[in-house]
């Protein structure tokens, strides 16, 4: 009966050592999955709007501004305005690239760096997950080809 009553707490302390070392790892995944996916979101969402205000500027130049713009809120909007971790790159396959039927490629790319893992790693364990997305978008065909200075501000 005496060895019985020696052990009779060590079933709670073992209960809650299992249930610790099994309960970190697990939050840190879902922590890091969580923050894999707000990255998805993000780049999708920031490809998105950026080939969509892309096609409907005036001209490449305001075009690219406005797209880089919209890419910024997008990203910003999910937390990821860390300069370095994100990126948008424009491509088209015309000349130029806002001429009707023309499509327009926006590519983003986030870097989803993991919490908790020291930079001093990054050279034998990867401490980045790269998350990349792809929108095309078309030019309207009935978008006209050139702009007048009267038919901006609606005179003809």
């Amino acid at each position: 009966m005496t060895r019985l009553r020696a052990d009779e707490g060590s079933a709670v302390v073992e209960f809650c050592l299992l249930s610790v070392l099994m309960l970190v790892p697990l939050v840190y995944l879902v922590m890091v999955l969580g923050r894999v996916q707000a990255a998805t979101l993000a780049a999708q969402s920031a490809a998105r709007e950026a080939g969509r205000v892309f096609v409907t500027a005036s001209d490449d130049a305001s075009g690219r501004g406005r797209a880089e713009a919209a890419a910024a809120i997008a990203f910003r909007d999910h937390g990821f305005d860390q300069p370095g971790t994100v990126s948008l790159d424009l491509g088209c396959d015309a000349v130029a690239c806002l001429v009707p039927g023309a499509r327009v490629e926006a590519r983003t790319r986030v870097a989803v760096v993991l919490p908790g893992v020291p930079h001093l790693l990054d050279r034998v364990v990867p401490t980045r997950i790269e998350v990349e997305a792809r929108q095309v978008v078309a030019v309207d065909r009935f978008r006209e080809s050139g702009h007048s200075a009267g038919a901006e501000d609606g005179h003809g």
